[in-house]
């Protein structure tokens, strides 16, 4: 049976909503005005020579019982570095090209140096899809950061960074996001049982914080998902978690979907169908209720304000992306860093003395002022998405033809840039499997995490493309992780944390964090 669907040729795939990947790299080339040809390249080997398995190995092995089926991302990740190699080719497959996986800290920052003006992030094709040909009513033809390249990316990219990147703009909303975090103290107190556990579906709550966090930083508006009876919240964070799941089953794993219409392919559509009804609505909301009630002082207004003053289609967008994008991200990178202080309780109380300094009750407000002296705090933020990454790695395709490892790669290759295993390797961090914070800051006797390769740990990517949201999901985990370490003495008791493949790194065990109350 496998044999009949790998020669199927009856259907064509659905027509791309990019352009052909060599014209793509041809405009890019002459447009980034970057060099035709790597200097190595005469002498380098072709790119069929780079190791890796056949379409049938693949299938084979994500089969049940291969050697990749039900792994936790990073045992894939150690696998196919095992069999392969540093630099290795998966097969192009159903309407996909071939994609190569680099574990070489050195390709990463040759594909960064060479991506130009208008870096290339080839993926979610199904995700353009949907919004370029499902429902163009709503996305009026542009696909958002997350999704378009080249030219348009440039232009929307220009129009979002200037309120988007803006220091400024991030302070606006600290009184605001602390006090959903308060809330959210509140809600975790009364989530414990008899032994002070959170129950098994704390991801879920996590969640719920970060999409009314997001409400707040995206729409300047409280989404009411924190209460326990909300429905919608429950459809929304069920849905995005939906969305990372079901796209990375058709986008990463091999899918069929490019010539017809699969299951899981529908399911995403449904999926996308229904985020869409409910997010729009929130953004209809806010934009209603901001051209009624416009500010007349610029420095208070929100980030959308702003936008809807530049464009109002592109605000209408950005305020999308952040809501979809803004709530398994940061809940993920702050699990993370809650795993790691809660099985260090020494850096854990050397935190909250940090803290209770800032924070001399518990109920004391976080301000501008008094979070800008929190150095042990951004270093466990740090040092805790190091160990434990929200994402795999960085992906680009190549700018220009280039030699990698001693390969030639055309140009317009995609490379997966796996950094989650390099950044646990002893060769890139001295005591890497250690939760050392202190690295970060320079202190005696900690190996110094600035010694590393500078390109092993990206954690919101690189140059032009880097992650717009940084610096509000920065501001997302300081406040959060502030306030439950200056409220409880947390442990874990339940063994190593496990986490499964998506787009986002999602835990496969239950989050039963231990929660003990702080006394003073």
């Amino acid at each position: 049976m496998l044999r009949n669907i790998v020669k199927l040729k009856v259907r064509q795939p659905f027509q791309s909503v990019r352009p052909k990947r060599w014209q793509t790299a041809q405009a890019q080339a002459v447009a980034n005005n970057v060099a035709a040809v790597d200097p190595e390249w005469e002498t380098a080997m072709p790119f069929d020579k780079i190791s890796g398995p056949s379409i049938w190995r693949m299938m084979k092995n994500f089969a049940p019982g291969g050697r990749y089926h039900n792994c936790t991302l990073p045992q894939m990740h150690k696998f196919l570095q095992e069999d392969y190699g540093n630099l290795m080719r998966l097969p192009g497959m159903f309407g996909r090209e071939p994609i190569l996986l680099s574990f070489n800290p050195n390709d990463f920052e040759k594909l960064f140096r060479a991506e130009g003006k208008w870096p290339v992030r080839r993926g979610l094709e199904s995700f353009v899809y949907y919004r370029k040909k499902v429902r163009p009513d709503v996305f009026k033809g542009m696909g958002g950061l997350l999704t378009e390249d080249g030219e348009p990316w440039q232009s929307f990219r220009t129009t979002v960074n200037p309120v988007m990147m803006q220091p400024k703009t991030i302070k606006l909303y600290v009184s605001k996001v602390d006090e959903v975090a308060r809330e959210f103290m509140e809600i975790m107190t009364n989530l414990r049982d008899e032994k002070n556990e959170l129950p098994a579906d704390y991801d879920q709550w996590l969640n719920r914080w970060a999409l009314e966090t997001m409400g707040v930083l995206a729409l300047d508006t409280r989404l009411g998902v924190l209460k326990e009876e909300s429905d919608e919240a429950k459809h929304i964070v069920t849905n995005i978690r939906k969305f990372f799941e079901l796209t990375y089953e058709i986008e990463v794993l091999p899918s069929l979907w490019r010539y017809f219409k699969t299951p899981k392919f529908r399911q995403l559509m449904s999926t996308l169908d229904d985020l869409t009804r409910l997010v729009m609505a929130k953004v209809d909301d806010a934009v209603v209720r901001l051209d009624n009630n416009p500010s007349t002082d610029s420095n208070t207004q929100s980030v959308l304000e702003k936008l809807l003053k530049v464009d109002r289609n592109v605000a209408i967008i950005m305020a999308f992306d952040m809501l979809l994008a803004g709530v398994d991200t940061t809940s993920s990178g702050t699990i993370g860093v809650l795993y790691c202080l809660a099985k260090n309780p020494e850096k854990q109380e050397k935190l909250r003395d940090e803290l209770r300094a800032i924070l001399p009750r518990k109920d004391s407000p976080l301000t501008p002022e008094n979070m800008r002296n929190m150095p042990y705090l951004r270093a466990c933020i740090k040092e805790g998405i190091r160990v434990c990454p929200p994402t795999a790695g960085n992906a680009r395709a190549t700018g220009r033809d280039m030699v990698l490892q001693g390969y030639r790669i055309p140009k317009g290759t995609d490379v997966v840039m796996s950094s989650m295993l390099l950044q646990n390797d002893d060769l890139h961090f001295a005591r890497a499997k250690e939760f050392l914070p202190e690295r970060w800051l320079k202190e005696d006797g900690i190996p110094e995490g600035k010694n590393s390769h500078p390109f092993v740990y990206l954690p919101f990517g690189f140059g032009a493309r880097a992650c717009i949201g940084k610096r509000l999901a920065m501001l997302e985990m300081e406040m959060i992780i502030s306030r439950i370490t200056r409220q409880f003495d947390y442990r874990w008791n339940y063994g190593e944390l496990k986490i499964r493949g998506a787009l986002v790194n999602i835990p496969m065990n239950e989050l039963k964090f231990q929660m003990n109350e702080v006394l003073d």
